[in-house]
């Protein structure tokens, strides 16, 4: 009885050794599927933010070479519409937030949106995954400008000359452009005075909104 019985014992240890080897090795792939999860998730958020900022920069730069003095009526629809904004330093901006958060990034400006594809600098690292040490993780986010305003009904931004004895509409000399009024979202009045300018990238911040696609 006891021989038999060492005989069986003798017989499951190596079932025993194969089955904690087994559960172990199942441990350490849920600890690099872990990782592989949180190498993506750091590549999703430096897409986002690359690709938020490359759309921040150029819904910031709007008015870059502008004169606000020399906008017609028409000027200012085709600004609030977006066919004035221009990717010119949007992507570089995009590289540089990707950098920051460890990651290359591939930009594709498409007015109003940006595409940005980025591969993180990291891998998932060495584990007991053959070829896990050279996973990067990769994701991709687009960012779009959408324009909050438009043109209050009746503004007519186009300087009009006025006799010297007529205050021009909005104060100034004569031919001086009124101000420029305009309707935002949620009902808000917006009035801008050409010839007081003031920061236009504020300006611009409050006339378009930037956020992610879904």
């Amino acid at each position: 009885m006891v021989t038999a019985r060492a005989r069986d014992e003798g017989q499951a240890f190596p079932i025993y050794v194969v089955a904690v080897t087994g559960l172990l090795f199942a441990a350490f792939a849920f600890v690099v599927v872990g990782m592989a999860g949180a190498t993506r998730s750091d590549a999703q958020g430096a897409a986002d933010a690359a690709a938020l900022a490359a759309a921040q920069e150029a819904r910031d730069n709007a008015f870059e070479g502008m004169n606000p003095l020399t906008l017609t009526q028409g000027d200012w629809e085709r600004i609030l519409r977006g066919d004035r904004l221009v990717a010119v330093g949007a992507c570089a901006k995009a590289d540089t937030f990707a950098a920051m958060n460890d990651a290359t990034a591939t930009c594709e400006p498409n007015i109003p949106e940006f595409t940005v594809s980025v591969t993180t600098i990291g891998t998932v690292g060495d584990s007991v995954i053959p070829g896990s040490e050279a996973i990067h993780g990769r994701a991709e986010a687009t960012a779009v400008i959408e324009s909050r305003c438009s043109l209050k009904p009746g503004a007519t931004p186009t300087p009009t000359p006025t006799p010297s004895s007529t205050p021009p509409p909005g104060g100034g000399d004569a031919g001086t452009p009124p101000s420029v009024e305009f309707r935002c979202k949620g009902g808000v009045a917006l009035t801008f005075d050409p010839t007081k300018p003031g920061s236009l990238t504020q300006l611009a911040r409050k006339l378009f909104s930037v956020r992610l696609t879904d």
